[in-house]
């Protein structure tokens, strides 16, 4: 199967690209090939579950910024902090961020594996010992680094504040007081730029595979979710 085949088959493309705009329409083989190979910008690493647009609209980087959720359903506004870290040390801070939320948590598994359907499915599993959750998660850091169609929130309802790790490894943390997870930020010398753009604001592709399919069906198992089929789809946002 010839690269460009294996491209569509295996990544799909994202962003705010109008159509007929791509940046990726009208490459050859190789300058593709070239473009998906490259995953260090400067000092930051990208995982292989992402790459920016071919003309660089968005350069990855490391930092995080301060943002606000609007509910316009509950009328209301929620704080947000949103960060990009290097792979190096991208899954260690993901582990960090769980700690403010205390001992024990919900998890939600997020799954775009099925492009037939529209938006997203969402995997839920209430009470989960958070040391109980992290040593299941460390099982399967590959599979969360690197596949660009799985995504994971940890909440606790109670407080309530959620912190994800989404399909483009980005972390995004939920609630009102967010003082103890800026500092894990910061504990791991990620600066704030609040006019800092993510990969997520332009032209991305997000890459996955068979067998990354199957490692989540089995992270699924390991934390007692239901079949996907058992779940509804929820619009997403790529």
């Amino acid at each position: 199967m010839g690269f460009l085949k294996r491209f569509f088959r295996n990544v799909f493309r994202d962003g705010t690209a109008p159509a007929g705009t791509s940046s990726f329409e009208h490459l050859s083989e190789a300058d593709l090939e070239a473009h998906l190979g490259v995953a260090r910008y400067g000092n930051f690493t990208l995982t292989d579950a992402i790459r920016p647009s071919y003309d660089l609209q968005v350069v990855p980087r490391q930092g995080y910024r301060h943002d606000v959720y609007h509910d316009s359903d509950n009328r209301c506004s929620v704080p947000v902090l949103m960060g990009s870290a290097s792979r190096e040390e991208l899954f260690e801070v993901f582990m960090d961020l769980l700690d403010p939320l205390g001992s024990e948590v919900d998890v939600v598994l997020e799954t775009s594996h099925n492009r037939e359907a529209r938006g997203h499915v969402d995997l839920y599993r209430e009470h989960i010992d958070t040391p109980v959750l992290k040593s299941i998660l460390w099982d399967y850091e590959d599979l969360l680094l690197n596949d660009g169609c799985v995504g994971i929130a940890v909440l606790n309802p109670a407080v309530p504040q959620e912190v994800q790790f989404d399909e483009h490894k980005l972390l995004i943390v939920y609630g009102e007081d967010l003082t103890s997870f800026e500092q894990a930020f910061r504990d791991r010398g990620i600066p704030c730029d609040d006019q800092m753009k993510f990969i997520t604001e332009a032209e991305h592709v997000h890459s996955s595979s068979d067998n990354y399919f199957r490692m989540f069906e089995e992270l699924r198992t390991r934390l007692g979710m239901d079949s996907m089929c058992d779940q509804d789809a929820r619009p997403g946002v790529g």
